[in-house]
């Protein structure tokens, strides 16, 4: 049985003015009408509002999904039965060809969002790294060791200290830096961790990870690492990547939500710790290493019996080493460079010392 009519308010959807109409179920139960207007259940939809404020779904070019105009009933008989019986109240309308819209506009903010981290981001970034005074980047450089001591450590601090392993560590450093005219003073420190790692921060700040001493087998194992760091110190990359790191952490916290900062240093931090520099950077601090390393007299021979052993672990490799180039190669390219070993580099105390810096 059909409810009976009962008294409603309509908005003509072109004024403000309140019309009072008495609304009924129409005879084959499949509309609404109220004065001139016959709306069909299909197309009724619930709009928020005081009682039940109905709208009519709109097929025209309107950006609007529905008719600006509402019919306001009354919680009683007729509301209920419009609730129970428009098959479609509740439904979000949105327009045909929205969705391919909405993929369209996606792709074009992926596709600038591509363009500022890959295309601009790299180009400014070098600007700014070049543009850094020096001394403001040691101090950014002390500070991106400080903040990976804290992701590696917790509130634990992880700067090994042993006297004799510092001793021979600088040594090393001398062996590799003195009468070589590098453009920054080498800054040299240790982090009691099992990483398989070492990484050069900004400024000239080299750490040894020691998972790498643990690993190295030779004293001109570990300096001919050390000379690849230096290699990527000399280059500026370690800033560079920096700058990099930070602009795309910022880009993405501001599409993503993250205005906190949170993820600008967690991301700066996790990549100076990986040092994810592209092939054409580690092959350019290679070079640099093999030939350092041939000048001073220590010889290519550790580097690529260094290289030799990450290429057998395998699928066991770090992580930090899948971004390289291959270390077989490396280790071809290091045999092939050359530059025959002198006097060692430190003794086998000192060689000892320093596998022990952390003890």
């Amino acid at each position: 049985m059909l409810p009976a009519a009962e008294a409603a308010v309509w908005f003509d959807g072109q004024s403000a003015r309140r019309q009072a109409v008495e609304a009924e179920v129409a005879p084959d139960g499949r509309a609404l009408r109220f004065g001139r207007e016959i709306w069909p259940l299909e197309r009724l939809r619930r709009i928020e509002g005081e009682g039940l404020v109905l709208a009519l779904m709109d097929e025209g070019g309107d950006e609007l999904p529905h008719d600006p105009a509402r019919l306001v009933l009354a919680e009683g008989a007729l509301a209920g039965w419009v609730r129970a019986n428009a098959p479609a109240l509740s439904r979000r309308d949105v327009r045909r060809g929205t969705g391919r819209k909405i993929a369209v506009r996606v792709v074009l903010a992926v596709a600038a969002l591509a363009a500022i981290l890959f295309g601009f981001l790299p180009r400014i970034s070098d600007v700014l790294a070049e543009q850094l005074p020096p001394e403001q980047e040691v101090a950014f450089g002390k500070a991106v060791v400080a903040q990976i001591e804290g992701l590696l450590g917790g509130e634990e601090p992880l700067a090994c200290d042993g006297a004799r392993g510092l001793a021979a560590l600088e040594k090393m450093e001398r062996r590799l830096t003195e009468g070589q005219g590098l453009a920054y003073d080498i800054e040299l420190s240790v982090l009691d961790h099992d990483m398989l790692n070492a990484f050069a921060a900004p400024g000239g700040q080299i750490v040894i990870v020691r998972g790498l001493l643990d690993e190295a087998e030779s004293a001109e194992e570990v300096a001919g690492v050390l000379a690849h760091e230096i290699g990527h110190v000399e280059a500026r990359d370690p800033v560079r990547l920096a700058f990099r790191a930070a602009g795309s952490a910022g880009i993405l916290a501001l599409v993503f939500g993250d205005v906190t900062g949170g993820t600008v240093i967690g991301v700066l931090g996790d990549h100076i710790l990986s040092a994810s520099y592209t092939r054409e950077a580690e092959a350019a601090a290679d070079a640099f290493a093999f030939d350092l390393l041939a000048r001073t007299g220590i010889g290519t021979g550790g580097l690529a019996a260094f290289f030799d052993r990450i290429e057998a672990m395998g699928g066991d490799v770090p992580e930090i080493l899948s971004t390289h180039p291959a270390s077989g190669s490396r280790a071809e390219a290091a045999r092939g460079a050359g530059g025959a070993a002198g006097r060692p580099v430190l003794d086998e105390a000192e060689w000892l010392s320093l596998k022990r810096i952390c003890d």
